[in-house]
């Protein structure tokens, strides 16, 4: 049989209930009289964002591009007569002047025939000084005479092909340069048009290379150029040549620049990194993750008007690496937002603070 609690314990348990009771009834009743508050001043409160002032500095860009070295000039020689190589004055690899003589060939009968031809000029000119002579009294005819006439200029043309003939049995240099290749022997035959040789002119250099189309229109001939060479050393050039039209495969355009090689180092046909100096301009320099990329995709940075009023600014990347970007469009001085800037809209009202104005301890301070 279960015995009865005292009344003691049934007291002390209708008291807690009751308090029980007064605490939940007092609580709803606080809600009930006191409406939430209102996010609305919430929304009011403008969104705080750090930023740094931003003033452009002059900045000279340049533009690296890859390629490879030739000479100014460089000619594949090649004879214009037949004939047997009877002298080689030259040896390969020597630096010759323009009209050095390279190799000589045989003339054979090219002297006799040149004799002759002298020869057969001065009897045409003789037959021709005694006809004009008849045709002032009028004892030949006007015909005769300008047949007379006719053989004077064949003779003096076929002298004319005969020295030049001659000249070519023994080919010189047409520039300075060096002899970097002779494929002929003593006594070897030449045909008309064989090539013996390779002639290059090793005191200027020109560097080619190839430029994206969005780089093109940044290059003008006249640029400084500083090419660096696989030993790390450097040859100061200028841009001569920036092609008007594009690859069809590539889509990139051709370009050279001329350096001078006083020292004639042998450098042409080796590859070379081009750094093309372009004008200086005025930029912007901060974070890559500062910029914005918009709906059209151009870049965009966020900064402050006099208002504190949010600024959204199309700019022009000009050189950028893993922690700077150098930037052009912005005004010369800006309040550039650095923290914030992804929670707030262009034309919106902000807070704005500077990185020494907000407190270490980020339970106190927070962006936005």
């Amino acid at each position: 049989m279960l015995r009865r609690p005292p009344i003691s314990v049934l007291l002390a348990i209708l008291v807690l209930v009751a308090l029980l009771l007064w605490l939940a009834l007092g609580d709803i009743q606080r809600f009930q009289s006191e409406p939430p508050e209102s996010s609305a001043a919430t929304e009011d409160t403008p969104t705080r964002v750090e930023y740094r002032q931003s003033r452009a500095t002059p900045h000279t860009p340049r533009l690296v591009a890859q390629g490879q070295l030739e000479a100014v000039r460089e000619v594949e020689l090649r004879t214009r007569h037949a004939g047997r190589v009877v002298e080689l004055p030259v040896n390969q690899g020597a630096s010759v002047s323009a009209g050095d003589r390279l190799l000589a060939l045989s003339r054979d009968a090219l002297e006799a025939q040149l004799e002759r031809a002298e020869q057969q000029l001065e009897l045409a000119r003789a037959e021709l000084a005694g006809a004009a002579d008849l045709r002032r009294r009028d004892l030949i005819s006007q015909p005769e005479y300008l047949r007379l006439q006719s053989s004077v200029s064949v003779a003096a043309a076929e002298l004319a092909e005969l020295r030049q003939t001659l000249d070519e049995t023994r080919p010189s240099a047409p520039f300075d340069g060096v002899l970097d290749r002779l494929d002929v022997e003593l006594g070897e035959v030449l045909q008309v048009g064989e090539a013996y040789g390779r002639l290059v002119d090793d005191r200027r250099l020109v560097a080619s290379a190839w430029v994206a189309q969005r780089d093109v229109l940044k290059l003008s001939p006249g640029l400084p150029v500083e090419v660096r060479l696989l030993d790390g050393s450097q040859l100061p050039g200028e841009l001569t040549h920036v092609a008007s039209r594009a690859d069809d495969a590539t889509r990139s355009f051709h370009i050279e620049a001329e350096l001078d090689n006083p020292e004639r180092r042998r450098l042409a046909g080796a590859s070379a990194t081009l750094s093309i100096v372009l004008p200086e301009r005025e930029v912007h320099r901060f974070s890559p993750a500062l910029l914005e990329l918009d709906d059209q995709g151009q870049l965009r940075v966020k900064h402050l008007d006099d208002d504190s009023r949010v600024v959204s600014t199309a700019v022009e990347l000009v050189e950028a690496d893993a922690s700077e970007v150098s930037v052009v469009g912005l005004p010369e001085t800006i309040r550039l937002i650095t923290l914030g800037g992804g929670f707030v809209a262009p034309g919106e009202r902000v807070t704005a603070v500077t990185a020494d104005q907000i407190d270490e301890n980020p339970l106190t301070q927070e962006l936005p």
